[in-house]
């Protein structure tokens, strides 16, 4: 059995995310947006309660699709927050549905969402070299920077910690340790030259 991050437990939802998707870079704004949603609600939880209820979200919201999001109305945030299988909590839906008007304007602004929000680590993912899980941090100086634009722009729920999760997750910084099997994996897909 490959090694992997510590944080993985032996749940099969939390090594599948693990090995397929978290810090793999992700460029489509669709995908962002939708972590940046799931990362908002996570806020205060684990990400394994998120996972469990991603699909669910995914259906909820439409398949995280911004244009439908922002014509949610009190009647279907009414329905949201009747809804077992999601995080009912009014001030995250009330978020999710701000930051989809938000992440459109950005869109439009930018040219992609991908564009602006891979700025703050110079368009290619940061790669760390940690040895344990305990040494990595829970935000950054990029992840600082990354909050204050998006507060500025009146995003919701993306506090530093929020931001760095989300840069974890999308693969703006490859923070899987050095024993884990994808962190050499990762890091030769980014340097070809880095050590097999």
């Amino acid at each position: 059995m490959p090694e992997r991050c510590a944080w993985v437990k032996q749940d099969e939802l939390e090594i599948r995310y693990h090995d397929e998707e978290w810090g793999t870079p992700v460029f489509d704004d669709g995908k962002l947006f939708e972590m940046l949603i799931l990362e908002g609600m996570q806020a205060g939880l684990s990400w394994s309660t998120v996972l469990k209820k991603r699909e669910n979200f995914r259906q909820a919201f439409d398949g995280f699709d911004a244009r439908k999001m922002v014509q949610y109305d009190a009647t279907k945030i009414a329905e949201l927050m009747a809804n077992p299988g999601i995080i009912r909590n009014r001030l995250k839906i009330n978020a999710a549905i701000e930051n989809a008007k938000r992440f459109i304007q950005v869109q439009e602004q930018y040219g992609s969402f991908s564009q602006f929000i891979w700025q703050f680590v110079d368009g290619k993912p940061k790669i760390n070299h940690w040895i344990q899980v305990t040494e990595v941090p829970a935000s950054t100086v990029e992840s600082d920077n990354m909050s204050k634009a998006l507060r500025k722009l009146g995003f919701k729920f993306v506090g530093s910690t929020i931001c760095y999760a989300f840069m974890q997750a999308t693969g703006m910084v490859n923070d899987h340790t050095a024993g884990c099997f994808l962190h050499k994996e990762q890091d030769a897909q980014i340097d070809p030259t880095a050590d097999s």
